[in-house]
């Protein structure tokens, strides 16, 4: 921060976060009595089709509550139980990365059980990070309203861990009115209007690790320095990355299991991309290329497979 804020200010950021608290409980009325009183979107988030059984990271506090912005990085199996739980910077003795020639996204995967595939289970290491992931990989919230809303998520979808997929959208609104109800309580803190907002380095940094939850997933950097300070390396793990793995899954399940005989409809469309949707993937930072062009290869193909062009861009 470049300066502290005053007393009216504080003011000002207590007033909104209370009226942020209040709209999170709207926003979960909402989602209660259109989604939760109709059957059929129960059935429909509660199916097949949308789920899998997947490991679960997220960042969690010292009594494993959901925590965004410190902590440590905890995983669980497709059981609901501990596999790992680490300080952010030994992520890399943990998460590996493996890679595809077909797209410019990572695909990390835990270290001990290794790459198998695009498959879920216990025996593969394929992960997910979501707001459900995150509910998957904690034992509660640290808000009361929050953590009601928690218990009663698990208690509606049959306890924990939830695998369905669409249930990640209620996972967003419980989140949603836990950041709200944190708002208010670090708005309310009195060391909130301290003039000590800035501590200078007293060393010159050479590497520097960082883990915080952002909305769609858990967020890794790994930067190099030189002694100017300035970064020669770096590795961004971000929440599209981590979730790219799930997001293949989920969606090839969604079209295997809708699409019968060739016959694509809108409304199909619409299905096989609600499964895309529910990691609400960011693909523009996701994808990473140097040195700042994006190689590009492109072969069509005639309904024989036979070849009929192939485009190149910054390919040798």
């Amino acid at each position: 921060m470049t300066k502290g804020i005053t007393e009216e200010q504080r003011k000002e950021i207590e007033e909104m976060g209370r009226w942020a608290v209040e709209f999170a409980q709207f926003s979960l009325k909402i989602f209660n009595d259109i989604v939760l009183g109709n059957p059929q979107y129960v059935d429909l988030i509660l199916g097949d089709v949308y789920t899998h059984r997947t490991y679960y990271m997220g960042l969690v506090d010292e009594n494993n509550k959901v925590n965004f912005y410190n902590g440590k990085v905890r995983v669980v199996d497709p059981n609901g139980r501990e596999f790992v739980k680490y300080e952010p910077r030994d992520y890399a003795e943990h998460i590996a990365e493996h890679v595809e020639p077909w797209t410019y996204l990572k695909f990390p995967y835990l270290k001990q059980i290794g790459w198998k595939g695009f498959v879920d289970g216990i025996d593969s290491g394929v992960y997910m990070t979501t707001p459900l992931s995150r509910l998957n990989a904690s034992d509660g919230m640290a808000t009361p309203r929050a953590q009601e809303e928690y218990e009663r998520f698990y208690t509606t979808l049959g306890g924990k861990p939830v695998h369905q997929r669409l249930a990640t959208h209620w996972a967003r609104l419980t989140e949603l009115l836990y950041a709200a109800e944190r708002w208010v309580e670090l708005a309310t803190d009195p060391e909130i209007t301290s003039s000590n907002v800035h501590t200078r380095p007293t060393q010159i940094p050479t590497e520097g690790i960082g883990i915080v939850e952002a909305p769609r997933g858990t967020l890794t950097h790994h930067y190099w320095t030189d002694e100017r300070g300035i970064v020669t390396k770096a590795n961004l793990i971000v929440g599209t990355t981590n979730n790219y793995a799930p997001i293949q899954m989920s969606t090839h399940k969604a079209a295997t299991s809708l699409i019968k005989e060739g016959k694509v409809t809108e409304g199909l469309l619409n299905m096989v991309e609600m499964a895309f949707r529910a990691y609400d993937p960011c693909f523009g930072c996701a994808t990473h290329s140097l040195p700042g062009q994006m190689p590009l290869e492109i072969t069509i193909r005639n309904s024989a497979g036979e070849l009929v062009d192939l485009i190149k861009q910054n390919v040798d």
